[in-house]
């Protein structure tokens, strides 16, 4: 044997065994970003039994991969996070609810470390994309079969709803892409297919740029992201695109200019969200009319108010961590419910934290969100002498880790979902890979 084969042949374990981990990778955020898909598809303990596995599996990666953990340029504010809520355990109202909330936190951290810290970023990028692909394609072949060969909205499997009315909100899909959506997808929300959308648009734009996938490939993929977007008729990612494509804005302004220059880029940047904030306030009932949404933002307004007056009743500390809501517990139990659907958070994240944490949470929180957007607005604007990547253009696919941070900021006023599920892993992931890419800068000679 030639030593070219010999030496071949050595590789094939290494480029086998990484083949297994990026594949590993697809199915965390895929069943993290469509954890409705599997519990429609099999209920809860299908769900169960999937997400045990992937917890496993994540273990286990971290265990045999040994990756390089760097303590001291971990992100503090994550640590205090975790620490918090499950310190929060000790004065909680609901000691069994928190339990379980705070495992759910944990075991979605560990899935989200296997991912920062055994994944280099060309791979991260790489499996993500991979898991939205296939959300979206599955997501269209799943309305377009309802749609043509079904004709009437269908409800996940192995649920009982009895003789009662069943509420609009309750189905998988209602049917009506070729009424022109909006389409729930096989995430069962449009709120969270558009979100899982917008997030395909950034990637598969990123990708084209960067060049680490094919043109023709990469635009059909964003023309299918876009169209996506669009049918979900989403007004809280409607907002969430707008700031993101705003972030991008002011970003590649930054790139133009020397570090002493950005002075115009950043008071244009605080003028816009002050201007952007007071002209959403004023001119919020005609961009609701305009969205097709009620003047209460769909029973939001409601909510806010019952979980501002329970937050106030602990304010420093708050109930206890309970992740979603338990509605099986007071003081969960009928505190929101809007034409006989039950929610299970405030439909805003902020909001959601000073009821669980206090306001010492919401510290917290503000300090893990604002330093994982500091850390990735300089990660973008200014280039490092070295590249995430050697293999490909660093200045398309540092904008990543902005671009999502914005949009998972966007999404904390109308929604919850960073705290829980493929919110609170993408949040993590982008901590983690930020600071650590922010350690190696600093060491950089």
């Amino acid at each position: 044997m030639t030593a070219p084969a010999r030496s071949s042949l050595r590789h094939m374990p290494a480029v086998q065994s990484r083949f297994v981990v990026r594949s590993f990778a697809t199915l965390v955020f895929f069943s993290t970003l469509a954890g409705q898909f599997w519990r429609s598809l099999f209920g809860w303990w299908g769900y169960g039994t999937i997400a045990l596995l992937v917890v496993a599996g994540a273990v286990v990666a971290l265990i045999r991969l040994k990756p390089d953990w760097m303590w001291p340029r971990f992100p503090k504010s994550l640590i205090a996070f975790l620490g918090l809520a499950t310190l929060s355990l000790a004065w909680s109202f609901y000691l069994g609810a928190s339990l379980i909330g705070v495992t759910l936190q944990w075991v979605t951290t560990l899935a989200a470390l296997f991912l920062a810290l055994c994944l280099s970023w060309a791979e991260l990028l790489r499996t993500l994309s991979a898991a939205l692909r296939w959300i979206l394609a599955l997501s269209l072949a799943f309305e377009l079969i309802v749609a043509v060969f079904v004709r009437q909205a269908v409800l996940p499997f192995w649920v009982d709803y009895g003789a009662r009315d069943v509420p609009e909100s309750f189905y998988w899909s209602r049917g009506i892409l070729l009424q022109g959506g909006p389409i729930e997808g096989i995430v069962a929300n449009r709120n969270l297919l558009g979100f899982v959308a917008l997030m395909a648009v950034i990637v598969f734009a990123v990708q084209l740029a960067a060049g680490t996938v094919s043109r023709s490939w990469g635009l059909a993929w964003l023309g299918l992201a876009s169209l996506m977007l669009l049918l979900t008729r989403s007004a809280t990612v409607t907002l969430a695109a707008a700031a993101v494509a705003l972030a991008l804005l002011f970003a590649l302004w930054a790139r133009r200019r020397a570090p002493e220059g950005r002075r115009p880029v950043y008071l244009a940047a605080a003028a816009s969200v002050i201007v952007g904030g007071a002209g959403l306030a004023v001119l919020t009932p005609t961009l609701l009319t305009l969205l097709g949404k009620s003047a209460d933002l769909t029973g939001r307004l409601d909510i806010w108010r019952s979980v501002t007056g329970l937050a106030a009743e602990r304010p420093v500390f708050g109930w206890g961590w309970v992740s979603y809501w338990a509605p099986w517990v007071e003081p969960f139990e009928g505190l929101a419910v809007r034409r006989g659907v039950v929610y299970l958070q405030a439909h805003n994240a902020w909001l959601d934290v000073w009821l669980q944490l206090g306001i010492l949470g919401l510290i917290v929180l503000a300090a893990l969100v604002f330093a994982t957007l500091w850390r990735s607005w300089f990660l973008a604007v200014d280039r490092p002498r070295r590249a995430l990547e050697d293999t490909e253009p660093y200045a398309a696919s540092a904008l990543l880790p902005l671009l999502l941070t914005v949009a998972l900021i966007a999404q904390t006023l109308a929604e919850s979902r960073i705290l829980i599920e493929s919110g609170w892993l993408l949040l993590v992931v982008l901590a983690v890979t930020t600071k650590r890419q922010q350690a190696t800068n600093q060491r950089m000679p």
